[in-house]
């Protein structure tokens, strides 16, 4: 429909070339789209844009790009359903969406606010540099970009609708499952799309590859590879469960920024599946997976899907970003938000562990 276009037209329009408010819109805008779509589809979809408009303002791609994928990246948890982690975090351990607005929310706010204060000093050469072009900006059309209206208009009422049912699963007694299925249906139905281009856009290589970690995790649960490493956590699970949980942090945040976050996340819930049967209370111990996976990605340009297409786009333009540029500027970032999150994983673990 058009409708990240839109949003990336109006930002770029409303910052009047400015980078750091150009670099704020863009960003901000990406990362509070992803907490209810996942990131590398918003990404995939207004990068180009933001290339279009930094070129036509004549400023440096390479700081909005970096921050859409590393805020994105920060904020997506903040959902149950914005990023796989937290999707798989859900449904193994039954914390709700709301659950994830009361307990995950507020810290992954406070690490996004690290997040663009840490760019705001990591590119600060880079966005004091002024705009050559700035009027042309304004030359584009933000509603010629919204090819559909009325279709996009029919999507957002499904979207706000699942939005309220997320919020309310818990006294309905509905799944996550069940309510994004539900949506899916009701927008198929009420938008009524080209059902065979619909399913030639599902990323059917993505869905196998997960039915395959699912199957391989799913084995080496079995063949009890998890079992010594429960074994040894569960005496600090018992005394010192602050502690694991920061352990935890950094651990998936680490394997994170080497490999995507879903396996990670799959091999720490069967942990965690195991140190509950031990009797440990692993109820604080699911946000400490939760935000070492949605921060510890950032280290790398292959922590997540996002970096990987970021970097992808970047090579369209004259900068293209290169993995010491992104170790350099990512890194820094994924250590402050991880330090940041695993303070308030202390602070509020009474509150975490409810």
């Amino acid at each position: 429909t058009g409708f990240f276009q839109y949003i990336a037209i109006k930002a770029g329009q409303l910052s009047r070339g400015n980078p750091w408010r150009l670099l704020l819109l863009l960003a901000g805008s990406t990362a509070i789209v992803s907490l209810f779509f996942n990131n590398v589809t918003t990404v995939v979809l207004v990068g180009p844009i933001t290339i279009l408009i930094t070129e036509l303002l004549g400023i440096n791609p390479i700081p909005i790009l970096m921050a859409q994928a590393l805020l994105s990246d920060t904020a997506d948890v903040g959902t149950s359903v914005g990023d796989p982690a937290s999707v798989l975090v859900a449904s193994a351990s039954g914390y709700s969406f709301t659950d994830f607005l009361t307990h995950s929310m507020p810290i992954v706010a406070v690490a996004a606010l690290v997040t663009l204060l840490m760019l705001r000093f990591l590119f600060r050469h880079e966005l004091a540099q002024g705009p050559t072009k700035p009027e042309l900006v304004m030359t584009l059309d933000a509603d010629e970009a919204l090819q559909d209206r009325k279709t996009a208009g029919k999507v957002m009422v499904v979207l706000a609708v699942a939005i309220v049912l997320f919020m309310l699963q818990s006294p309905l007694n509905i799944s996550s499952e069940m309510i994004a299925l539900s949506a899916a249906a009701a927008a198929l139905v009420w938008v009524r799309p080209n059902i065979r281009e619909v399913l030639q856009r599902v990323d059917w290589p993505v869905l196998v590859f997960f039915m395959g970690l699912f199957v391989m995790v799913g084995g080496l649960e079995a063949a009890g590879v998890f079992e010594p490493i429960a074994e040894a956590l569960i005496p600090l699970g018992h005394s010192n469960p602050r502690l694991l949980g920061v352990v935890i942090i950094w651990v998936v945040a680490a394997l994170s920024a080497l490999v995507d976050n879903v396996p990670v996340t799959i091999a720490m819930i069967s942990l965690l599946s195991g140190l509950a049967a031990a009797g440990v209370n692993v109820s604080a111990l699911w946000w400490a997976v939760v935000f070492g996976a949605g921060f510890g990605g950032n280290a790398t340009k292959i922590g997540s899907g996002a970096n990987i297409l970021i970097v992808s786009l970047s090579e369209q333009t004259s900068q293209p970003i290169s993995a010491r540029l992104w170790t350099r500027r990512g890194l820094p970032v994924a250590i402050a938000t991880c330090i940041v999150g695993s303070i308030l994983f202390v602070i509020f673990y009474p509150w975490l562990v409810q």
